[in-house]
């Protein structure tokens, strides 16, 4: 028989107090008309920095932000970490080559003698760790995981930047993100108010095609061809792409499951922007489900956001309650989702 494997419990952190739009056009000198401009057509109201906005200096590193998940999620599960025996964590944005963050972690947890894993990858990061460790849960070998997923994308904020001599298109990527990390316990043993997960769908679909983002590794600093702002978006690219990919993530799902689109009762839809959210969640037409999306509060937080949204949904979800969550990477055109029943 498969080994079921379960979602434990949930830990997120967000770095300091919610930063909004109104003090992002106060810090870069933008007009009134710039903060409904965002309002109107971005639709994210807030989010969390790890970066002084007025200085640019750190002052939390994604090890910082995943130690405070984890050990939120641990003690959640009512899991101690010398229980957990696999460690998995995905991120775009690690704090250096080496050591890995999730090593960090490890260490700052007292984790050691596991198997440790850092997965390099944008916004289906979250959803690839949770599949790395269930298929290695799978195998028998192991009974708990930590998996994580979160970045810090705040890094490349330059607090001389003048936005004003920046396109709108630019000036987006100031706006869309926000930092953040996200930690669950996996088990191959269930427990009150645990998801088992049902099905985990990956697909690269980039094969030809041009990036949707890039993010250069120095940032702005390390790269002279890099003018201001180090992560370029091809936004156009990613508004008319998103919405199909998953839409097709869901179909695909739905039809391994053998569900349809009324058994469900939870939808996590991907979380780009709170406009481009709500447009995806429109054109997944699963309207007797009901959304749940952060985006809006917390930017766009990458990796993190799966996470952030499960911590919302399983305080909710009763027994039998069915739930599908969908994340779509636009840098090289990656579909992830993730079908969860609560037990």
């Amino acid at each position: 028989m498969t080994i079921p494997v379960y979602l434990r419990a949930v830990g997120t952190a967000l770095p300091g107090s919610p930063v909004t739009n109104a003090m992002l056009a106060e810090r870069f000198n933008m007009s009134t008309t710039w903060e409904q401009w965002v309002d109107t057509f971005i639709g994210t109201s807030t989010r969390y920095l790890s970066v002084d906005l007025a200085t640019g200096e750190p002052r939390y590193s994604l090890a910082d932000l995943g130690e405070t998940a984890a050990r939120r999620a641990l003690d959640a599960a009512g899991t101690a970490p010398g229980d957990v025996d696999l460690m998995v964590m995905g991120t775009s944005s690690p704090d250096q080559l080496m050591p890995a963050t999730v090593n960090v972690i490890a260490d700052r947890l007292g984790i050691n003698d596991v198997r440790a894993y850092q997965l390099q990858s944008g916004c289906t990061g979250a959803i690839q760790a949770l599949d790395v460790a269930r298929q290695m849960l799978l195998t028998g070998r192991h009974t708990t995981a930590l998996v994580l997923g979160g970045d810090i994308t705040a890094k490349h904020y330059d607090p001389t930047l003048d936005l004003n001599s920046l396109p709108p298109a630019q000036q987006v990527n100031g706006l869309l993100f926000g930092d953040g990390v996200g930690a669950v316990v996996l088990a191959t043993e269930a427990s009150r108010g645990a998801a088992l997960i049902r099905h985990i769908h990956l697909r690269l679909t980039g094969l030809g095609r041009t990036p949707g983002q890039v993010v250069d590794w120095y940032g702005a600093a390390g790269d002279d061809s890099v003018v201001g702002i180090a992560v370029r978006e091809e936004y156009k690219a990613i508004e008319e792409s998103v919405p199909v990919m998953a839409c097709d993530t869901l179909d695909q799902m739905l039809a391994h499951l053998d569900w349809k689109k009324i058994d469900l009762d939870y939808l996590l839809p991907p979380q780009l922007s709170g406009k481009m959210t709500a447009r995806i969640s429109e054109r997944l037409d699963v309207p007797d489900a009901e959304e749940i999306s952060c985006v809006e509060e917390t930017g766009n937080t990458g990796n993190a956001l799966p996470f952030l949204q499960l911590e919302r949904l399983l305080p909710v979800a009763e027994p039998g309650d069915r739930a599908m969550v969908i994340a779509i990477e636009s840098s090289k055109w990656i579909e992830s989702g993730l079908a969860l029943e609560m037990n």
